[in-house]
């Protein structure tokens, strides 16, 4: 599989989004990342269902929704019918986590995510079920923030427990992807990098995207 970058749309400019957007399918984008607040969760609040309903009239590109929100299982039939094609919940937040996933690939590819501070040991037993696995390397709740690089050991261990496990899972990692960092990522065997303010900064994003793709 080839790396795939994911721009993330909360750092887009949503004065001119349908611009954006068609600047991203016009630079080989297929696929966009939504991020999913709920104020409780992570302290901040973005899209529901019906933006991504919205969203889904004005572009082709796949959707790979992050829900950062509690108890996320009653919500997955939603965001399924605003047109996700795959769907990725925190396991902090959920009480069933398996339970979670299994309900997810009833429709759409699944993804777990780990907060920064949550050891690999909480989702090891759910390699063979998710398509993808999360490292978040930045909290989340907020675009922009710097990348933590502590996170890379962690990369590490996930991409030998994959190994381990036989597991088809690829690795997504999210959270201060830049010039600075993206290659080296690359190399611990990362397949899927959400990028905002790397790809959206000054609104040069054919630019941007350019430079980074040099490396996939």
């Amino acid at each position: 599989m080839n790396v795939l970058i994911n721009p993330s749309i909360l750092s887009a400019d949503f004065n001119n989004l349908q611009s954006d957007l068609s600047l991203l399918e016009q630079s080989g984008i297929k696929s966009i990342h939504i991020d999913v607040m709920d104020g409780n969760f992570v302290p901040n609040i973005t899209f529901g269902s019906e933006q991504i309903k919205q969203l889904r009239r004005i572009t082709k590109m796949k959707f790979d929704v992050h829900l950062m929100v509690h108890e996320p299982i009653r919500f997955i039939k939603d965001f399924v019918d605003a047109g996700a094609d795959s769907i990725t919940v925190h396991c902090e937040a959920c009480k069933h986590i398996y339970r979670t996933l299994e309900e997810i690939k009833k429709y759409v590819n699944a993804g777990v995510a780990l907060n920064p501070a949550t050891p690999l040991s909480n989702i090891e037993y759910l390699t063979n079920i998710a398509d993808k696995i999360l490292i978040m390397t930045v909290n989340p709740g907020f675009g922009g923030q710097k990348y933590i690089d502590c996170m890379e050991s962690k990369i590490v261990q996930l991409n030998n427990l994959i190994k381990e496990k036989s597991s088809s899972a690829i690795i997504q990692v999210d959270g201060g992807i830049n010039e600075n960092n993206i290659q080296r990522l690359i190399g611990l065997g990362v397949k899927d990098i959400v990028m905002g303010s790397a790809v959206f900064k000054n609104r040069n994003i054919l630019d941007n995207l350019k430079k980074f793709k040099i490396y996939i």
